[in-house]
């Protein structure tokens, strides 16, 4: 069975990688089965990666997030003490894939030592999180082996031919600028 998985990945056509009878119901059902394979054969590694740091795709992607930020204020305040943190509440509309507790992940990294969260002076409502030096320090391991696996899951690919890519999920994702893109004769 292992053996038939492998030799369906090398498939042409998702057709042929699922063993797939018939036609597809239309266009839209095949490139969106499409995305998903896509998305499930690109972040499989990087999952069992992370998971090996005790992190899963969405505590790194807050990890590099809170690190950009940090980042960002450093150079435009040139100290690192001086910088709060984010506020948590901006936190999830960061976030690659958009979660519902982005608490309980926060709660998670804290216990982990790998941010810390405090209250703001001004209103005892608002916390911001800031990425520890722990944190950072974990980020410098994993960003070189998570680059490797970009480079391993994308690197066939032409820069004009992933810039089309990210061009087209763009235009997959907000369906205000396709109807602008067929209006004006872009591609339907």
């Amino acid at each position: 069975m292992g053996g038939g998985c492998i030799l369906w990945s090398m498939a042409r056509s998702l057709k042929e990688q699922i063993g797939k009878q018939n036609a597809f119901d239309s266009h839209a059902v095949e490139a969106m089965l499409n995305v998903y394979r896509t998305a499930s054969v690109l972040s499989g590694p990087e999952h069992a990666l992370l998971k090996g740091f005790g992190l899963s795709p969405a505590s790194y992607n807050l990890l590099r997030i809170l690190r950009g930020h940090q980042d960002r204020a450093e150079q435009e305040q040139g100290q690192a003490d001086a910088y709060y943190g984010l506020r948590a509440s901006e936190i999830g509309c960061q976030m690659v894939v958009r979660m519902p507790d982005v608490t309980r992940l926060v709660d998670r990294l804290e216990g982990m030592g790998l941010v810390s969260r405090h209250v703001c002076d001004l209103d005892k409502r608002v916390k911001y999180v800031k990425i520890t030096k722990k944190g950072t320090a974990l980020l410098g391991k994993i960003d070189p082996k998570v680059a490797g696996l970009v480079q391993q899951g994308m690197g066939h690919m032409s820069d004009h031919d992933l810039q089309e890519l990210s061009r087209l999920l763009v235009l997959l994702r907000n369906e205000d600028e396709s109807d602008e893109s067929t209006e004006s004769g872009g591609h339907s």
